[in-house]
């Protein structure tokens, strides 16, 4: 049965793709957000607002990254509305979303919220996404250039914060 009840090729297609797509999305609203419930509710409205739209799109192969824009823009409306308040999580909660076996999961949470949003969303976007920079590109509407450049420094500043924070609890032994 498709959405709605609907048995169209639109909607099937949608349904697809919402699939296809959804768990992505909620890493990366995870990540952006860091609270699970909000994360849920900006997938739901970023598929709201897919479907409400889904006459607009006019390429499916660019479904994934239209949803990732809708997604972004979603999430930046949440701070012109009000201002958000964060939530520890679970370490645990973390591990099951990353997969990280290597890498205590609080460090890497604490060293990318030391990371820009501007340097971070971008490095997310292509390590949770799986996206390319130019697909990257056009979702936070910049040049690949410059997302080259950004995923780029976000690693090395990445490396330079895990180092040093690696550092800093050496010299607490």
């Amino acid at each position: 049965m498709s959405w709605f009840g609907l048995k169209t090729g639109k909607a099937a297609l949608y349904e697809t793709m919402v699939r296809a797509y959804s768990a992505d999305m909620f890493r990366f609203a995870f990540w952006l957000c860091r609270d699970k419930s909000m994360a849920e509710d900006l997938v739901q409205e970023t598929c709201l607002r897919a479907w409400k739209n889904w006459h607009n799109l006019n390429n499916v192969k660019a479904t994934r990254q239209w949803l990732f824009t809708i997604l972004r823009r979603e999430h930046a409306r949440l701070y012109q509305a009000s201002k958000l308040n964060f939530i520890d999580v679970e370490s645990e909660e973390l591990e099951s979303l990353l997969h990280y076996d290597d890498m205590p999961v609080v460090e890497l949470n604490d060293g990318l919220e030391k990371l820009p949003l501007s340097y971070r969303e971008p490095l997310l976007l292509q390590v949770l996404g799986g996206f390319s920079c130019g697909e990257i590109a056009v979702i936070v509407q910049t040049t690949e250039a410059a997302v080259m450049t950004r995923v780029s420094r976000a690693r090395r500043m990445l490396r330079e914060i895990m180092d040093d924070d690696e550092k800093g609890q050496e010299k607490l032994k």
